[in-house]
């Protein structure tokens, strides 16, 4: 079903109760001990590496003094960050499961009905007018409601509303009355009103109707060219390294250690990119993408340091001085902020301006840098042992920034290229 018009308010309520409500009820959630029980072992098999993982990131980046001991601090962080998502919220479906209750106060003119801690609870504000056919419903087993048991449910525009565990026949009369009190307005039978249930369609009915509607709206915002505006910064930004090599004398290492920085900002951008998709979602969907990212993003670093700064013959030194290692972001700054301007503008033109999150999923979003740095760096990997077997040579290292401008300029238009719907 697609499913549009009428839909409650939410929030975020963070008060043992609402003063100014006329009628208040709670519901404690129901207690499956078995329940219970799995989810408490399943959270301390989760916590155990947690936290001896904790113990050895602390030990890691108390005493790191070379690369070698700050990329393992950093990736032994970033998985720390991306496995304590599972226990996390597994300890607070625990604490739900324990301490989770449901709420209903009502106010002149709706009803507003909590869920969560009786310190902090979301919040759905539903208006009375448009309550209908409020009753009692029993679910099927297994299903997504059996958790409450016997409860409340009320049509709310094409869609039903629920609230309420292990309710009784007799309690309905006292909370449509306490309702009808408090809220000054009864709740209603029969059907929707027009208005409620604007823009309902059923797919399987439908369709036919649907797809001219949809074909009609895409086209409105053209895909991106090598002309686009984005298209042309991208190509900006990475010449700047071409000046660098040649009026610089910026080396392949430098080059290299730049298009990982770049990586680094795809990254950041993508985070930002499953915050708009997500939203609270993104609240666990984001640091698991950081735990998984930063990880690969430092042992990579750790290869083209040894590889291209270092070089094969240096692979048994000390593991790298920080100093050294800062100095090198340091001279690439020119190019750093170009290629930062050059995503940020992107991210805001294409991505927010264009519309090109409608329709996207977090899970799209989280897997979306990898293709384009993956076979990136893969360019840049086979120029860059060409340079090393041929010699530090600049037309090689331009050769190799020419390769890495083709790639990502192709990888920009194709991840671009779709037609979207202006806002």
């Amino acid at each position: 079903m697609i499913r549009k018009g009428l839909r409650p308010g939410f929030r975020l309520g963070f008060r043992l109760s609402n003063e100014k409500a006329g009628y208040q009820r709670v519901w404690q959630f129901r207690r499956s001990w078995i329940a219970i029980g799995v989810v408490a072992v399943m959270d301390v098999i989760f916590l155990i590496p947690a936290v001896t993982t904790f113990s050895q990131a602390s030990s890691e980046w108390s005493r790191f003094d070379s690369l070698f001991d700050l990329v393992a601090a950093l990736f032994l962080s970033a998985w720390l960050l991306g496995w304590s998502v599972a226990p996390l919220l597994l300890t607070g479906i625990l604490v739900l499961m324990l301490f989770g209750r449901e709420t209903l106060e009502a106010l002149p003119g709706k009803v507003e009905l909590g869920l969560g801690l009786p310190l902090l609870r979301l919040v759905a504000v539903y208006d009375v007018a448009h309550m209908r056919n409020l009753r009692i419903e029993e679910p099927p087993k297994k299903s997504g409601k059996s958790w409450r048991g016997q409860h409340f449910v009320f049509d709310y525009g094409a869609n039903q509303g629920s609230f309420g565990s292990d309710v009784q026949s007799d309690e309905m009369n006292e909370v449509k009355n306490g309702i009808h009190m408090a809220s000054g307005q009864f709740i209603r039978r029969g059907k929707a009103l027009p208005g409620e249930i604007e823009g309902l369609r059923n797919t399987e009915d439908d369709s036919e109707e649907i797809a001219p509607v949809i074909d009609a709206t895409i086209g409105q915002g053209k895909p991106l060219t090598l002309s686009s505006p984005s298209s042309l910064a991208l190509i900006i930004a990475n010449l700047v390294p071409v000046a660098g090599a040649v009026f610089l004398g910026w080396k392949l290492s430098d080059v290299m250690v730049l298009y990982w920085a770049e990586s680094a900002i795809i990254g950041f951008f993508n985070v930002c990119k499953i915050a708009v998709i997500g939203r609270w979602f993104a609240l666990a969907a984001g640091p698991f993408f950081l735990g998984h990212f930063g990880g690969f993003m430092a042992v990579h670093f750790l290869f083209i340091y040894m590889i291209f700064v270092k070089g094969p013959d240096n692979m048994n030194d000390s593991g790298g001085d920080l100093a050294e290692v800062a100095r090198l972001f340091m001279v690439l700054w020119p190019a750093l902020l170009a290629l930062a301007i050059s995503h940020a503008y992107s991210f805001l033109n294409n991505f927010l301006g264009r519309g090109e999150y409608k329709g996207r999923t977090v899970s799209g979003q989280m897997s979306e840098p990898y293709a384009r740095i993956v076979f990136m760096h893969l360019v840049l990997i086979f120029g860059g042992g060409l340079s090393l077997v041929l010699g530090q040579t600049e037309l090689v290292l331009i050769v190799v920034i020419a390769a890495k401008i083709f790639v990502d300029l192709k990888a920009h238009v194709k991840e671009h290229s779709k037609e979207v719907v202006e806002k």
